[in-house]
């Protein structure tokens, strides 16, 4: 099955087009190499809660994507508020994955542990909080990608398990 995903940037500079998005490329670059998805919809938001909320909300429902990965806001500044966002819209959280990409992420850089990124479920979907930089996103990325094609089987009814 070729997975629909969308990627979603909070970024107050990328929202008024001052800064380039380029960890949003790095993800749909390791979407089409390493999960072979198809990019269904991407935008830049500011860092605020209901519009963060509400793209999710549309990805999920409307567009209906397999997968959304946001990148940014997810630090300990006042304005990073991607994680509590997410948490307004999803119905359970997956906590073994946003431990696995602190992990992995810690044994380069030890402040990742200050990432507040969480992953969860709204549906059908997969949603999963990445840093805003490139390099973040690859050093949360990897790690777990072996471990997104089983997630969307479960998810949408495509593993049949032990028979």
């Amino acid at each position: 099955m070729r997975w629909k995903v969308a990627i979603l940037t909070a970024s107050d500079k990328g929202s008024r087009g001052e800064r380039e998005d380029t960890s949003a490329q790095v993800i749909r670059e390791l979407v089409e190499e390493e999960l072979h998805g198809e990019i269904v919809e991407y935008r830049i938001v500011p860092d605020e809660m209901n519009e963060i909320s509400a793209s999710l909300i549309e990805m999920a429902d409307y567009f209906q994507a397999h997968l959304i990965i946001t990148t940014g806001g997810i630090g300990m500044a006042e304005r990073d508020v991607t994680p509590e966002a997410t948490l307004k819209v999803v119905d359970r959280l997956v906590p073994g994955m946003a431990e696995a990409m602190r992990f992995a992420s810690m044994q380069k850089q030890r402040r990742a542990m200050l990432n507040r990124g969480v992953c969860g479920v709204r549906g059908q979907t997969l949603i999963i909080n990445l840093p805003g930089d490139p390099k973040g996103v690859h050093e949360n990325l990897l790690p777990i990608m072996d471990q997104i094609p089983h997630a969307l089987a479960v998810l949408n009814g495509e593993y049949k398990g032990a028979e």
